[in-house]
Parts: C-alpha cells; structure tokens; sequence
C-alpha cells in the first residue's frame, strides 16, 4: 500500500471539516440523515431505558414513526424507552412531538459501548430501512420489527423480516401472508399478533360518523399512496388515475372531494409530483367555484380525523385499506398498472370494487354503486377482525405491552440458557 502523503492527508480533514460544517448548517439534501450526533456526549455515558426504537430516516419518513408515538408513550410508562436517531433535525421533531428522550448517533462504535454500558433489553423498528442492520449486529437485546402498517404490498412481506426475533403483526391475515409468501421463515413462531394499537384511540371517533342526510353532500376521502421505493412496490395511483377520478367526482354535486395524498407522494419519481399538483389544482379551482361544497387537500394531522369524516374510501393496494376496515364503510382500491408490481389475490381484495386505468372514467358510477349498495360490505366487516386483531378499544395496546415484555423475557431465558 503507497504511503499516505501530507497532501492527501489534509484534503482527507478538509473534506471531514466540510463535512461537518454541511451537517451542522442543515444543507444535506432532504432524504440524507445529517449524522450530527451526540457521539462526544455519549463517550462514558449509559441509556437510562430498557427500549430502544432505532429510526435511522429522516423527516421524510417520520410519518412512519408518529403513529406508533401513543402506544410507545404506554411502553415508556412501563419500561423507559429512549428513540435513538442517525438524524439530528428529526430528533429534534420526534423531542418536540412525543416528549421522548432522543440521541442521534453517527458513529457506529457509538453504539458498541453505549449498549455495553446500559441495560437495554429490547430494541424495535418501524421500517425496514438498511440502516437498521447498525443496531441489528447486537445479539445482546431482542429485536422486533413492527413496521407502520400492515398491507398486501410487497413490502410486507419482505426478506429483511428474517433478520428480526420476532415480526409484531396485526392481524392473522399478516401471518398467513408472511407463511405462504416468505420462504423458509417459520411465520408461526416468529410472528406475534398484536392488533394495531395506534387504532385504540381512533375506534371511538370512527365509530362516531354518520351517513349523510339524504340532500346533503357525501364525502369521498381519497387516500393514495406514494410511487414505491422500486418498480415491484410501485402501487399509487396518483400518476395513472388520480387525475381523472378526482375531477370526474369533483363535478358531482352531492360530492365532497377530500385529497390525502402520501407524504412522500413525488420524492422519487417526478411525474408524481407533477400529478399531484395537478390535483390539488383541481380541487383549488372547484372550491373557488363553490366554497361551500367543502372540498380540500389535507396533509396534515391524523388521517384518521380525514377518515371520521369520510362516507367512502378510494385508496391505493396500502395500509390505509386495512386500518378502514374499522369503519365499516365502502371501499374502492385501485389496480396497480406498473408491469413489474408484485400483487396478490387476497381476502380483502376479493371482496372490494376496484378500480383501474381502464374503469377510471367509471369512477363516479363505482364510488356511487358503493355508497348507496356496498354489494361486499357484510364479507369486508367479518375481515376486520382477520386483518386488524381484537378491536375492542385498548385491547391492542395491552396486546402490545405484553408482547414487548414477553419478547425480552424470551430473550433473557434464551441468553441463560446459552
């Protein structure tokens, strides 16, 4: 090996000092974790918790860990849970948002001697982002995958599962997928049931909704996904049909138009930003003609307060499908057009009107059939229970709390054993 010169070492520190001045500045590209960490703080330092939840995104992907905020408020109650971040603006967010202790960490030996130090016995995971196998080399703690939805995609039945002690799922539906679609993964051992505890509080309000008069508008919450982080999961809409299913509805009288578009809708393929625009052009255009009808874009707060309000659903192959199962009400998915998607003929598909590139400009005929008859609406209210477990409310949450606890005491007997 040549001989490493004084040039080439002071552009390695130029680069370095950069580096961090970048960081420090915020000037990374949104989707880049800014790894401006607590690392120097954290040198003879122990984690004053039990859980860990390692979350290596950025904002962009925040919506994937904000929905487990209430349940993880109920874990920390328990056993202290402390989130640790590879992105310091998220941090921050997560700090301000949910009150939980956060430490960023850019240095992976960081982790070597904090885990050491401290009595961390769980660690969990809303995603599966590569990052994850920082924390995952660790046999010291039991790793869950809990993910941020449980759906048809692809994704949900992903390789990386294999990768973690245990897969916390929501419902049965999730370990027959897992079994029939995961090679060599032993779904009834390593799956466990919790429901979908960030529904608990939701199940009162969404219960609440009623039909509308007769006379009045009926509102339509159309609900898409983003592009897909690759062709296979490529399952939203917005770019082949959102357009035109907006628009068809929009010119119904008795209509309300909600648009809840993804929050990544755009960070990949740009044509979907572009598509996406054009909705909410459209909607801007038909609330200037008639503000009264009510019609908006919603992109903030939860989406199940879009879905109390919501007399239909129109949504993409997602998490979101699942989750309306609580309400009972109509539901419409659309057909994946992408020649490389992987889908599959499941219970819940089977039993909902879809529509496609084809049927699009059917759109209004299809959203109506649904309101005024939803021919499969008995078959869809006796999945729920298969797709979303016990749905009494806090019946998840419990389910949840025990299972945590039950996954560190397999852990512990599993380690004594050894």
């Amino acid at each position: 090996m040549a001989p490493v010169t004084r040039g080439a070492s002071l552009k390695r520190k130029a680069r370095s000092a950069g580096g961090s001045l970048i960081r420090r500045l915020g000037l990374l590209p949104g989707g880049v974790p800014d790894r401006n960490g607590d690392d120097a703080r954290l040198e003879s330092t122990r984690l004053d918790a039990e859980v860990i939840v390692y979350f290596a995104d950025t904002e962009d992907g925040l919506y994937q860990l904000r929905q487990w905020y209430r349940p993880l408020a109920a874990l920390d109650a328990r056993h202290r849970v402390v989130v640790v971040a590879a992105d310091s603006r998220t941090a921050a967010l997560v700090r301000s948002e949910a009150g939980f202790e956060v430490v960023t960490i850019a240095r992976y030996a960081t982790l070597d001697g904090l885990l050491s130090r401290s009595d961390v016995r769980l660690v969990l995971y809303v995603n599966h982002n590569p990052e994850n196998f920082s924390m995952l080399r660790f046999a010291s703690v039991a790793h869950v995958s809990l993910l941020h939805g449980d759906s048809d995609k692809v994704v949900s039945v992903s390789n990386q599962a294999k990768a973690y002690d245990f897969s916390f799922v929501a419902g049965r539906a999730a370990v027959d997928r897992m079994a029939r679609y995961l090679p060599l993964f032993d779904a009834e051992q390593r799956c466990v049931v919790v429901g979908r505890p960030q529904l608990d509080e939701a199940i009162a309000l969404l219960g609440q909704h009623r039909p509308a008069a007769a006379g009045t508008r009926r509102t339509v919450l159309y609900a898409p996904t983003w592009e897909g982080a690759q062709p296979s999961a490529a399952y939203g809409s917005v770019d082949t049909i959102g357009e035109t299913v907006v628009s068809a509805l929009l010119a119904e009288p008795d209509l309300r138009v909600v648009y809840r578009p993804h929050p990544l809708t755009g960070v990949r393929d740009a044509t979907y930003g572009e598509a996406d625009a054009a909705i909410r052009q459209r909607i801007e255009q038909a609330r200037d003609r008639d503000p009264a009808a009510g019609h908006t874009v919603s992109t903030s707060g939860d989406l199940i307060v879009d879905m109390a309000g919501a007399d239909v659903l129109v949504c993409d192959v997602s998490a979101v499908a699942m989750d309306w199962l609580v309400t009972g009400r109509p539901l419409v998915v659309t057909v994946p057009s992408g020649p490389d998607v992987v889908t599959a003929t499941t219970p819940l598909l089977e039993a909902t009107s879809r529509i496609g590139v084809e049927s699009a400009r059917d759109a209004v005929a299809i959203v109506r059939r649904e309101l005024d008859e939803d021919p499969r609406g008995a078959t869809r209210r006796e999945l729920a229970e298969y797709y979303l477990g016990d749905l009494r409310p806090g019946a998840a949450t419990e389910a949840f709390l025990g299972a945590c606890e039950a996954a560190m005491e397999a852990h512990r007997r599993a380690s004594a054993e050894g």
